[in-house]
């Protein structure tokens, strides 16, 4: 699983999606967040405003994209 690596105490999930390169722009991740894809400690995540501390592992659904797996990754403290 990859690790996202922020220097704030915070970040939110729409810019770490794009942090992440999982989308480009931030009407796309609003798109699959609204969509119902995206998963914050394994709960589905509507809130694309939600707030991402250290330890938070992030899913999305492989089939928003054309992949067969599901994308992953954890944020991270500079400071971990």
């Amino acid at each position: 699983m990859d690790k996202i690596y922020i220097k704030t105490e915070f970040i939110k999930l729409q810019q770490a999606l794009k942090l992440a390169n999982i989308v480009g722009q931030g009407s796309d991740a609003k798109i699959i967040i609204q969509e119902g894809y995206v998963y914050v400690n394994d709960e589905k995540c509507t809130l694309r405003g939600k707030k991402l501390r250290n330890g938070d592992k992030v899913s999305v659904k492989g089939e928003v994209f054309d992949k067969n797996k599901d994308m992953e990754f954890t944020i991270a403290s500079y400071d971990n």
